[in-house]
């Protein structure tokens, strides 16, 4: 009897913690960043449940609002003319209700998409070892720059290349190696929670 009494204590206590950590960012968007892998949309989809928010998937919105797919994009207009839908697409979340915004991997490397994430809600920062990420994106065909890089060579230059982007746009950084997703995204709302007074 004592361990179902501990057992519900600790529910009710865990239950009021996530009820003040939603209260604590319910006015702000939740950005997550990094590199393609990382585990952004995973944990969107994760942040949302425990938040009881919407996803806003910016590639998927792009491909969507163009009519076509990232590659595709890509390859008729080259990457120059992708990262400007990035930042139209920014600022027109930044009018929208307080959500989950998984960016794609690039979408921290403008300043300007860093200054309205910085302004419009918090930036976290998922990152991983570049082996973990290549065990992760190593199947896929729907990563344009990686399609004729898929190496962790090549990913570890990359990272480093975008190191100091993603680092100047964050809030904080959360590790996703060897975590599950409930985790990580309880990590997040603790670091929320924290950082609220920004």
């Amino acid at each position: 009897m004592k361990n179902e009494e501990m057992k519900s204590e600790k529910q009710r206590i865990n239950k009021e913690r996530t009820k003040r950590q939603v209260k604590t960012v319910e006015r702000k968007h939740i950005f997550l960043i990094g590199f393609m892998g990382a585990g952004k949309s995973t944990v969107a989809a994760e942040l949302a449940r425990q938040t009881q928010r919407t996803v806003i998937e910016m590639d998927a919105r792009i491909e969507r609002e163009e009519q076509k797919k990232i590659s595709d994009i890509f390859a008729d207009f080259g990457e120059a003319y992708f990262r400007s839908l990035e930042t139209k697409l920014l600022e027109t979340i930044g009018e929208e209700p307080a959500a989950i915004v998984s960016c794609g991997g690039g979408a921290a490397m403008r300043e300007e998409n860093r200054d309205i994430m910085h302004v419009e809600g918090y930036t976290v920062l998922l990152t991983a070892k570049p082996n973990t990420i290549y065990e992760r994106v190593r199947f896929s065909t729907e990563r344009p720059i990686l399609n004729q890089n898929m190496s962790v060579e090549y990913i570890q230059e990359l990272m480093e290349k975008r190191r100091p982007a993603y680092e100047a746009a964050a809030d904080f950084i959360v590790w996703t190696d060897g975590k599950n997703v409930s985790q990580i995204s309880q990590e997040i709302l603790e670091q929320i929670e924290g950082n609220s007074g920004r």
